[in-house]
């Protein structure tokens, strides 16, 4: 099996998603399974200047930035396709998703590749076949609470691109009791298989 493991957070040191995403990947690998690593801090771009959706703009017409980012998400589409499991770990910056994981998603949206559109109109995914697992962690908003846009948002995209099967670690209102909230994450952990 082949696990990508994608972490979002600006923080380097001491981000709680990073450790419960790490104790999550302990978790689940097993031996022979080979792990691919992305921190979307460290290269993401930020999408702009498109002319067209789901990334998708002639040769003659892409400008050099285009060619970076078509680049980048050649490699962001393939780490994709080839991967059996997704763990994504996720903090929410107000309400949302930080901007290098929104940047993520924009070039992993590929028509073609990540999705399709049917003679219907109604887009399809592509990635069939594979499990996700989202690790979000929260300072004071409650995990698929009225306030969070960051966990519906990032389900619905990985169902876009055909990624049905999705668990959820979350360690949400940390700022509340933040023992409390790692315990519960790392019980999740756990019963996960």
């Amino acid at each position: 099996m082949k696990i990508y493991q994608i972490d979002s957070s600006a923080r380097k040191k001491g981000s709680t998603s990073r450790a419960l995403a790490k104790k999550l990947l302990d978790k689940i690998k097993k031996p022979g399974d080979e792990v691919v690593y992305r921190d979307l801090d460290d290269e993401m771009f930020f999408v702009s200047g498109l002319t067209e959706s789901g990334m998708k703009i002639d040769d003659k017409d892409k400008t050099e930035h285009h060619k970076k980012m078509f680049e980048l998400s050649d490699k962001l589409v393939k780490e994709l396709k080839e991967s059996d499991i997704i763990i994504i770990s996720a903090p929410m910056y107000n309400y949302g998703p930080p901007a290098t994981l929104k940047a993520w998603s924009d070039l992993a949206a590929r028509i073609g590749e990540t999705f399709k559109f049917k003679p219907n109109g109604r887009r399809e995914g592509l990635l069939k076949n594979k499990r996700a697992y989202l690790v979000v962690t929260s300072g004071g908003t409650k995990i698929n609470g009225v306030e969070d846009f960051l966990t519906p948002w990032l389900k619905f995209v990985l169902n876009f691109f055909g990624i049905e099967k999705v668990d959820i670690v979350s360690a949400d209102q940390m700022a509340l009791d933040y023992e409390k909230s790692i315990k519960n994450a790392e019980a999740q952990i756990d019963k996960l298989s």
